[in-house]
């Protein structure tokens, strides 16, 4: 059910969005990013369900807490980085949407170097020498 209200939400505003976005521009920019942060907002209960039934997973199978920590932020980043250039985009600045996009990958993969490490590391182990 929460999506036919997130979805209504967005059609709402889309509507009004178009309504107002000739005579007022700035307020229908304003709208549309207040609707993607209360639809961001909204999520977030739900986001914080998968982050605790991961700890619980990764707590069972022994799972290192710096890796689950590390992958959690990762996520974050993308979707953080992802919703920013969005707005960006949704305010015509295309450039500055595409630079959030590669500082998000750039700042992913130095999060991701310890995991990497340890992977290549666990295969040299394997491998006879």
């Amino acid at each position: 059910m929460e999506i036919v209200q997130v979805v209504g939400l967005g059609l709402i505003a889309t509507f009004l969005i178009l309504a107002v976005k000739e005579q007022k521009p700035v307020f229908a920019f304003s709208l549309a990013m207040f609707v993607g942060i209360v639809i961001f907002i909204s999520l977030a209960g739900k986001v914080g369900q998968v982050v605790g039934i991961l700890q619980n997973l990764a707590h069972l199978a022994r799972v290192n807490e710096l890796f689950l920590e590390t992958i959690l932020k990762i996520i974050g980043i993308a979707y953080i980085a992802e919703f920013g250039a969005q707005v960006t985009r949704d305010a015509g600045q295309d450039s500055i949407a595409t630079k959030i996009e590669l500082a998000g990958k750039v700042l992913i993969m130095v999060m991701a170097i310890p995991i990497i490490t340890v992977i290549i590391e666990t295969i040299m182990q394997i491998l006879p020498a």
